[in-house]
C-alpha cells in the first residue's frame, strides 16, 4: 500500500527539507533513488523516494540500512548528479491533496525542480526548469508526454461528482506508535513487507529447486535399480561359460552361434558367440561378463543406498525449514538461499560425478583411486580434484600417468590398498611391459610444482619407495569394479 496524501504531510512536517543541502545520490535499484541530505539543523540522513508500484513513498532513512544493492548507475540518476547534486533545497511541499511533491532546488545561480509522484503504477519523479519544461525524468513515457523538452502539467485529477450511494474515501493516518517518528514507522513497515515479499520468494525459488532435485533423485534411483535387475543376472552368464567349456569343441570359429544341450534341463540351446574370437576367447568373454556384473552388483547396491540416503536427507532438511518458525526474516532468508545453493550442487547420483571427473576411477575397498593418463587430465586432477592428505604415486624410471588415492577421514591406507593405485601406475606408464617397477609416493601436500615447467610436472618431497609387480588377478579386479569405457586400454 502507497502513502497517502496526509501520511506525506506528515513525514514532509518530520523531514523539514527547506534549507537542506542534497549531498550525494545513489540508485539501489531501477525504482528507488536515495538522496544523502544534509541539514544544518538536523544533520545528515539519507532520503529514500521508492515507486514501486505497490508500495510508493518518500521517507527518512534512520536505521541508515539501504537494503537492495547498489545497480550501476542509470541515465537519470547521472542527470541528477550532474543537475542537483550539491544543491540546496529552497522550497519543498506537496501539492494539495494530490501526493505529488515538488522540491525547488538551487545550486549555483541554476533553479530546478523536482516533481515527485507518488501515485502507484503511475508514478514518476520528473525534473524541470523554472518554467515548467522537462529536463528528465525517472520513467520517460512519450505517451504522457513525459520526455526531455515538453512542458510539464502536474495532471492533478478533477475531483468527480460522486453518486448519491457513494460517500467521499476519507483518507486516515495509520496507527502511530508513541516514541517514534512517523518517518520510522513508516521505514519499519515497508522493510519488514519488503522482507516478507524476499522471503516468500525465496521459499517459491527453494521449493522449486527441493522439487526438481527430489525428482533427479528419484530418476536416479529408478535407473539403478534397473542396472541392479540387469547385473543380479550375472549367474546366467557363468552358466553359458561353463556350457561353452564343456562344448568347448562344438564351437567354430568364425560362427555366429553354436547349439548346445543344457546338461541341467536337457533343452537344446542356441549361444551367441563372436565370430573373430577363438573358442577359448569366446569362454572367457562370458567368464569375464559374469565377473564384471557380479561386481557390478554391489557397487549398484552401494549407489542405491546412497541415493536413498540422499533422499531421505533432502526431505528431511526441505521438512525442517519450513516448520522452522520464521521470526527472523533476515536468517530464514539466508538459510533458504544456503538451501538452495546447497541442493543445487547435489549429485542426483553416485555416477554423476564419476562423469565430471576427468582421467579414470577405480574402486579399491572404500577407497577411489584417480588415474590420469595425459598431462591435461594430471593437471585437473592435481589442482581441482585431490587435497593434501591424498596420496601420489608415479613410476620412478619411467614417465606415466599420475595415480591419486582419496583418503578418508580417520581411516590409513592399506598395504593392498597402496598396492592397488601402485599397479595401477605401472600400468598406465612406459615401464608396464616390463611387469615390474620401482615407484615413489606421497603426500600431494608434498608436490611442489617445477618452476617453468611443463603442465602438470611436479618435483615431490618426503616420497617413499614402493615396488610393484604387474598382477594381472588385481587388475583384473580393478577393472571389474570400474565403470570405466575403457578402463583396461591406454
Amino acid at each position: 500500500m502507497s502513502l497517502n496524501w496526509k501520511e506525506i504531510d506528515l513525514i514532509l512536517e518530520e523531514l523539514d527539507l527547506t534549507g537542506a543541502y542534497i549531498q550525494k545520490i545513489v540508485q539501489p535499484d531501477f525504482q528507488t533513488l536515495v538522496f544523502n541530505i544534509y541539514n544544518p539543523s538536523s544533520g545528515r540522513f539519507p532520503l529514500l523516494i521508492s515507486l514501486e508500484p505497490s508500495g510508493s513513498r518518500l521517507h527518512r532513512v534512520e536505521t541508515g540500512k539501504i537494503e537492495k544493492k547498489q545497480v550501476k548507475l542509470q541515465r537519470f540518476a547521472q542527470f541528477l548528479r550532474a543537475r542537483i547534486q550539491g544543491g540546496r533545497i529552497i522550497e519543498c511541499s506537496q501539492l494539495g491533496s494530490e501526493r505529488i511533491i515538488v522540491m525547488k532546488i538551487r545550486r549555483a545561480e541554476e533553479f530546478t525542480l523536482l516533481y515527485t509522484r507518488i501515485w502507484g503504477g503511475a508514478g514518476n519523479v520528473i525534473a524541470t526548469d523554472t518554467d515548467g519544461v522537462i529536463l528528465d525524468a525517472l520513467f520517460r513515457r512519450p505517451a504522457k508526454k513525459e520526455i526531455s523538452g515538453q512542458e510539464f502539467i502536474p495532471n492533478i485529477p478533477t475531483p468527480q461528482q460522486p453518486k448519491p450511494d457513494q460517500k467521499k474515501k476519507i483518507w486516515e493516518v495509520r496507527d502511530q506508535t508513541e516514541g517514534l517518528s512517523f518517518n520510522l514507522q513508516i521505514e519499519s513497515a515497508y522493510t519488514n513487507r519488503d522482507k516478507n515479499v524476499d522471503l516468500e520468494r525465496v521459499l517459491q525459488t527453494a521449493e522449486k529447486v527441493y522439487q526438481n532435485q527430489l525428482q533427479k533423485l528419484y530418476i536416479s534411483l529408478s535407473k539403478l535399480k534397473e542396472r541392479l535387475i540387469n547385473s543380479e543376472q550375472f549367474e546366467q552368464f557363468k552358466s553359458t561359460a561353463d556350457l561353452l567349456a564343456a562344448n568347448a569343441h562344438l564351437i567354430k570359429q568364425g560362427n555366429n552361434w553354436v547349439d548346445v544341450i543344457d546338461y541341467a534341463t536337457d533343452e537344446a540351446l542356441k549361444i551367441s558367440i563372436k565370430p573373430e574370437l577363438t573358442p577359448g576367447e569366446n569362454i572367457e568373454a562370458y567368464y569375464k561378463q559374469y565377473r564384471k556384473n557380479r561386481g557390478a552388483t554391489g557397487n549398484i547396491k552401494e549407489e542405491i543406498n546412497n541415493t536413498q540416503l540422499h533422499i531421505t536427507k533432502l526431505e528431511q532438511k526441505w521438512n525442517m525449514l519450513i516448520q522452522r518458525d520464521t521470526e527472523d526474516i533476515e536468517q530464514s532468508i539466508l538459510r533458504l538461499k544456503h538451501f538452495i545453493n546447497a541442493s543445487s550442487q547435489l549429485p542426483s547420483s553416485g555416477q554423476d560425478v564419476k562423469d565430471k571427473t576427468p582421467g579414470l576411477q577405480f574402486q579399491s575397498g572404500p577407497f577411489t583411486i584417480l588415474v590420469g593418463r595425459t598431462a591435461k587430465e594430471n593437471d585437473l586432477l592435481l589442482r581441482k580434484y585431490t587435497r593434501g592428505n591424498d596420496y601420489w604415486l608415479h613410476t620412478r624410471d619411467y614417465p606415466g600417468g599420475y595415480v591419486f588415492i582419496k583418503t578418508q577421514r580417520g581411516k590409513t591406507i592399506p598395504l593392498e590398498i597402496l598396492l592397488d593405485a601402485g599397479t595401477l601406475a605401472l600400468y598406465y606408464s612406459k615401464g608396464r611391459n616390463g611387469g615390474k617397477g620401482e615407484l615413489f609416493y606421497t603426500q600431494v601436500k608434498y608436490l611442489r610444482r617445477a618452476k617453468h615447467g611443463q603442465l602438470g610436472l611436479v618435483i615431490p618431497t618426503q616420497e617413499k619407495n614402493l615396488s610393484v609387480v604387474l598382477d594381472q588377478k588385481r587388475l583384473d579386479r580393478l577393472f571389474t569394479h570400474s565403470d570405466n569405457d575403457s578402463g583396461n586400454e591406454q
